[in-house]
């Protein structure tokens, strides 16, 4: 079966995860269609992939497919409206992870997309069957667990529902291959494998400082010196956001009912103290504004 191009893809929402698909669209030669609530949120998104954009251009050139910023940024609409969806046969949702959150964007994208449209949920930790549950269409919903920055990362967590079928699953890799990524398929428990493992990871540490084991830096530096990760679970929590970190374990917590998915209390005290990691300008560090 040969799988047609994809032209134009959904992106819902605007934030750290929503804004690096739009970008990886563009830059790969797709056009994108960027939903979120309001105009404020998609001016700050807009700028952050112009800068975005700016800063590959150093590198590649203007990007992968040769133009410069302004032009690739011309290939994304900004939109409130979901109907602007309509025309799009690819979705990749990227809503706050929280169940309530998403189960209000789907029964929306079914009103408007059409009935072959695929949809691929972003997510860290939600039940991709849970999802799909809340479409008129659950064969064609899969997870598409990307990593962060989107543009860099050439590997996703592709999410098999209990209804998707193969060729949602066949029409997914494809996707992932005009974007210059690999999928690796695999099955629907809350966490799949990355965060399954990656917030028990994040969250020890977060441990680790709370009860003055070590400093932030210090347990980093163990991870980078001793293990040789590129980054320490401290730095990746702060990559991904705090406020992110703390969803994802609720949600994990909900769905296995194991205490080993306790967040630590200095992570709910920094998430309320807005402390979400780079997107805020602290977390675990400070980072520029």
């Amino acid at each position: 079966m040969q799988m047609k191009t994809f032209k134009t893809v959904g992106v819902v929402g605007a934030g750290v995860m929503g804004v690096g698909v739009a970008q990886n669209l563009v830059e790969r030669g797709m056009r994108a269609v960027l939903v979120d609530l309001s105009e404020p949120i998609l001016a700050k998104a807009r700028d952050a992939i112009r800068n975005s954009l700016r800063v590959a251009g150093m590198f590649r050139r203007g990007g992968a497919s040769g133009a410069d910023p302004e032009q690739l940024l011309a290939h994304i609409e900004f939109t409130t409206d979901y109907a602007r969806l309509g025309a799009v046969d690819f979705v990749v949702e990227n809503a706050v992870e929280k169940l309530a959150i998403k189960a209000e964007i789907y029964p929306r994208l079914d009103a408007v997309c059409g009935p072959d449209c695929i949809f691929a949920a972003n997510t860290s930790a939600i039940s991709i069957t849970k999802l799909a549950s809340f479409t008129k269409r659950p064969d064609r919903v899969l997870g598409m667990h990307f990593m962060n920055p989107v543009p860099m990362k050439a590997m996703v967590e592709v999410i098999r529902g209990h209804h998707t079928s193969e060729e949602s699953l066949a029409r997914g890799r494809a996707f992932l291959a005009q974007l210059g990524k690999e999928a690796v398929i695999v099955n629907d428990l809350p966490g799949f494998v990355s965060n399954r493992v990656l917030m028990l990871t994040v969250n020890e540490a977060i441990w680790l400082v709370q009860d003055g084991v070590a400093t932030a830096a210090d347990v980093d530096k163990i991870f980078r010196s001793c293990f040789g990760h590129k980054m320490g679970p401290l730095e990746t929590g702060d990559l991904i956001g705090l406020d992110t970190i703390l969803h994802s374990l609720d949600e994990l917590f909900s769905a296995y009912g194991d205490p080993k998915f306790r967040r630590a209390p200095l992570l709910q005290r920094m998430v309320d103290a807005g402390l979400h990691g780079r997107k805020s300008g602290e977390g675990f560090y400070k980072y520029p504004v």
